[in-house]
């Protein structure tokens, strides 16, 4: 057999199929390099905050509140105001047919809600707030929500709560029985303000104390017991002799309830009331209070 008539050698064969093109779509390009001329390469932005974040959690928090503050109870948030007013109520008529006339005005009732609901106002903003923290520890667990979340949360919530009972009582009074005073809204307002701020700022120092001192919370409550009587709720702060008016004057709670009762009646003068002591020691206490939380927070939350 000749030469010219021999079958191709299988190499051959393998070479001529690579070279002949398949029919098909054409392979796609090789990734290339990006040369100077195209610029740095940009990174995009994939994850976006949402908007109003803390808001949206401080909204969550308080009508968590709502709904745990009586929520199963029939009438619901209205227990939550109904329950300290009617018992405020209650303890006025009961003072009221004790003791004959009051220090300064003609109704007992008026003069004993003037103390008395300033007092238990600060004690409930004041305790609420000192148990945040440890009452939303479950949730501070998630990235969306912080303690100073569960702080304004519970700010807000019962400081709405204790003007709205401040509000049911002294309209009842005023409506049930002849007390001859002349409330004066602007001066009311700044009694509840200094109630607020001062409950918010024992509560906000007590929370990091709570938890990061083992016995100071039941010494608190040992030391807030005598304060029911050293705040002036049954007396005027002008018959205190000395030298134990001086000393009741650095107690903030005498500062408001002064404040709340020259509200209603004119004809007291109140002098002894300093805005400057209440505000700038709410706001010290306030401030410092934020300052530890915020230092130490997480190591109270773990241990």
């Amino acid at each position: 057999m000749s030469s010219a008539n021999a079958p191709p050698a299988p190499s051959v064969i393998r070479m001529s199929q690579s070279i002949t093109p398949r029919h098909g779509p054409p392979a796609a390009p090789l990734p290339q390099r990006k040369t100077a001329a195209q610029g740095p390469r940009v990174l995009k932005e994939v994850r976006k905050h949402r908007s109003f974040a803390s808001l949206r959690a401080i909204t969550a928090l308080i009508l968590r509140e709502v709904q745990t503050s009586n929520g199963r109870a029939s009438g619901g948030y209205f227990w939550a105001v109904a329950e300290p007013a009617g018992g405020i109520m209650l303890l006025t008529l009961i003072f009221s047919v004790t003791f004959a006339l009051p220090p300064i005005g003609t109704s007992f009732a008026m003069f004993y809600a003037t103390g008395m609901v300033p007092f238990l106002g600060y004690m409930d903003i004041s305790n609420k707030v000192a148990s945040s923290v440890r009452y939303s520890m479950a949730l501070l667990s998630y990235p969306a929500v912080t303690f100073m979340d569960a702080l304004l949360a519970r700010i807000a919530f019962n400081a709405i709560t204790q003007v709205m009972v401040a509000t049911v009582i002294f309209t009842a009074i005023m409506m049930t029985s002849e007390t001859r005073t002349d409330p004066q809204m602007d001066l009311i307002a700044i009694g509840l303000a200094m109630m607020i701020l001062t409950g918010a700022a024992i509560g906000v120092m007590n929370c990091f104390l709570f938890e990061a001192v083992s016995w100071w919370q039941p010494l608190w409550a040992i030391f807030m017991k005598p304060f029911f009587l050293l705040s002036c709720i049954f007396f005027m702060f002008d018959d205190v002799p000395q030298p134990y008016q001086d000393w009741l004057w650095w107690n903030p709670l005498i500062h408001v309830i002064g404040q709340m009762r020259r509200s209603f009646y004119p004809q007291y003068a109140g002098e002894y009331v300093s805005y400057t002591y209440v505000f700038g020691l709410g706001l010290g206490l306030l401030a410092l209070g934020l300052a530890l939380l915020v230092r130490y927070h997480r190591d109270l939350q773990n241990s």
